[in-house]
């Protein structure tokens, strides 16, 4: 009876298509890793390294952090406007930064006033006037955020449309923020810092 059994092939017969069948699987997991990659830097979360000190001390030059993108993503996705709250730094792109230029970089600064708010910077200080606060108040003394130095230089006066915010950097006197290119759309922002990652040693949530 078993000589009717058809011969087994021998094991290397089969081997192209298991290599075949191995080739397929190895391809179909990198091609998934890298559009999983993809959906998270686009969508979810992504790193950033700090260039500069116009965040300094609160950031320092060479910082790696991961940005969160999920509320921005959310509002689109919902077809409204991402605004962060008053404290929060964030990463955006900005165009028009050099003479000549149209091209787009992306800055990291901290939300200082918010849709409908007047921001005032005269004589060093930094006031926003709001319903709330029809007499200004200063929003680097609040409490929400701290930075080294509160003296904010330059001359502005400007009363904030809807979807509009106004960043400034820590730095106030080593900053090109929103008293310089104005204020920041919410569609220009990239997400929230919520995690410095490196160095080890000044790692933080935020």
């Amino acid at each position: 009876m078993d000589s009717d059994k058809p011969p087994k092939q021998p094991f290397w017969s089969k081997r192209p298509q298991i290599l075949k069948n191995d080739w397929v699987a190895v391809a179909l997991f990198v091609a998934g890793v890298v559009a999983l990659y993809f959906f998270m830097s686009f969508f979810i979360i992504r790193s950033y390294v700090v260039e500069g000190q116009s965040m300094a001390t609160t950031l320092q030059n060479g910082d790696r952090l991961l940005i969160n993108k999920v509320p921005r993503t959310l509002a689109r996705i919902t077809g409204n406007n991402y605004i962060p709250r008053r404290g929060d730094i964030v990463i955006f792109n900005q165009s028009g930064l050099f003479a000549g230029s149209t091209s787009q970089k992306q800055l990291i600064k901290r939300v200082i006033g918010l849709p409908g708010e007047r921001v005032v910077v005269k004589d060093g200080t930094l006031s926003i006037y709001s319903q709330d606060h029809p007499g200004g108040f200063e929003p680097d003394k609040t409490g929400l955020y701290s930075i080294a130095n509160a003296t904010t230089p330059g001359d502005v006066d400007i009363t904030l449309k809807a979807g509009e915010v106004f960043v400034c950097g820590d730095n106030r006197n080593n900053s090109e923020d929103s008293r310089y290119f104005g204020p920041l759309k919410a569609e220009q922002i990239v997400g929230k810092l919520t995690l410095r990652f490196l160095p080890l040693n000044k790692a933080q949530r935020f």
